[in-house]
């Protein structure tokens, strides 16, 4: 019970008054190619609470914000580095330089056989080009903090250490990469506005006992199934399970459908009480991803996808495409309970 409590008084604290976090996930991703500095921009703009940093390292080191440990479906890499591919056909963003990856020109995700769209709905593949290029993570840090600056907000980051296991099978240590710039720019305690998050277990932990992460953190979870570092994603979301996470992390971040779920057309929706076992033991909730144009299956709209995450499942905070659609919704609701 005193674990509940100091986790209300945290959440008071760091959220947004008493209303969930608006967690822009890639930025305003719905509108921009995802990770740009006008993503960022426009979602800041657009009243995120947080902004989300996907990490990955360089060939010399150097942490970037790209989604994936691949270039090749968010950037036009094939066509300015040809041959540079793996074995498998994937360009790694590990085999570049900084100075090579800050030649590419960031588009919206594709597919990387085809070329097609993966939103068909969003911002241009190709003909617009625009002037869109892969960010350090120092770089971002640098436009949030100038925004918060000129503005007198205190945005935060959430940045993502992205597939840490592969890194150091790679030789190389994301993890000890990402801290130092993170602590030289003002975060490494509870009381800064950072989340850092992690889908793997294993590295989750080691953040805090061998690398002394001293501030919040969020275990990220996967769907059906085990994770890279064998994570059982089932246990972990049982009470026990939950209990357990509870030493090491402030949070979790499932998808969607690990809190709500439409079982069949037409039906309402029916949580599925993870986010009631996390609350039970202290654990913030912040789920992924609101998506206008890729709704959960059966779910009818994205206005009942909110009101099922943000009212009935009462989740801390929601990763969305649309920042601008998310904070709409929880303005209307607070407009209503006054």
């Amino acid at each position: 019970m005193t674990r509940v409590f100091l986790f209300l008084a945290w959440a008071a604290a760091v959220g947004a008054g008493d209303r969930p976090l608006v967690i822009a996930h890639r930025g305003a991703s719905g509108y921009l190619p995802e990770h740009s500095a006008a993503a960022k921009a426009y979602a800041y703009a657009q009243g995120a609470d947080y902004l989300e940093q996907d990490l990955v390292l360089t060939k010399d080191g150097v942490p970037v914000v790209v989604h994936d440990i691949y270039v090749d479906t968010v950037t036009d890499v094939a066509e300015k580095f040809p041959g540079r591919a793996r074995g498998d056909g994937r360009y790694y963003v590990l085999d570049f330089t900084v100075g090579e990856i800050k030649q590419l020109q960031v588009r919206e995700r594709f597919q990387v056989g085809s070329g097609a769209a993966v939103y068909p709905g969003r911002f241009p593949s190709r003909g617009f080009p625009g002037a869109f290029q892969v960010a350090t993570l120092e770089e971002e840090l640098q436009l949030i903090q100038g925004l918060n600056r000129s503005t007198g907000r205190d945005v935060g980051i959430y940045p993502e250490i992205k597939q840490p296991k592969w890194h150091r099978e790679q030789g190389v240590d994301l993890s000890a990469a990402v801290l130092p710039i993170l602590a030289r720019y003002g975060y490494q305690g509870k009381g800064d506005r950072c989340f850092l998050q992690c889908f793997e277990l294993a590295e989750v932990r080691r953040l805090r006992r061998e690398l002394g992460w001293k501030g919040r953190m969020i275990l990220l979870m996967g769907g059906a199934g085990k994770e890279v570092d064998g994570t059982d994603w089932e246990e972990l979301c049982t009470l026990e399970g939950l209990r357990g996470l509870a030493d090491v992390v402030e949070g979790i971040g499932p998808p969607l459908e690990r809190v709500v779920q439409w079982p069949v057309e037409g039906g309402g929706a029916q949580l599925t009480g993870l986010a009631a076992r996390a609350h039970q033991v202290g654990l913030a909730v912040h789920p992924w991803s609101v998506r206008v144009d890729a709704l959960p299956k059966h779910c009818p709209s994205v206005e009942a996808l909110h009101a099922a995450l943000l009212g009935e499942a009462g989740v801390e905070g929601v990763f969305t495409d649309f920042t601008d659609v998310t904070r709409q919704w929880l303005e209307r609701a607070a407009a209503v309970r006054r």
